[in-house]
């Protein structure tokens, strides 16, 4: 089965990941390390990618990077001034 990817507002969701990852006080590595601790495949070099919107995220990575943030998915896609 292939992985669903959201592609709309992926520059708005990245730019969210960025800013919580920020306010959390993690760094790129840091945050990709959790991610693969918690099984989800993504180098850091993804996510970099990903918080620019130059990659599509995919449903289980958005999932993933919620629960190493203790975010939510309103946080993850809410629309920033």
């Amino acid at each position: 089965m292939v992985e669903q990817k959201i592609k709309q507002d992926a520059i708005r969701i990245g730019a969210n990941i960025r800013r919580i990852r920020k306010v959390r006080g993690l760094g790129q590595s840091e945050l990709a390390a959790r991610l693969q601790l918690m099984g989800c495949d993504m180098t850091r070099e993804a996510l970099v990618k990903i918080e620019r919107g130059a990659q599509h995220i995919q449903a289980a990575q958005l999932q993933a990077i919620r629960d190493a943030l203790d975010t939510t998915y309103d946080e993850l896609l809410k629309e920033t001034p």
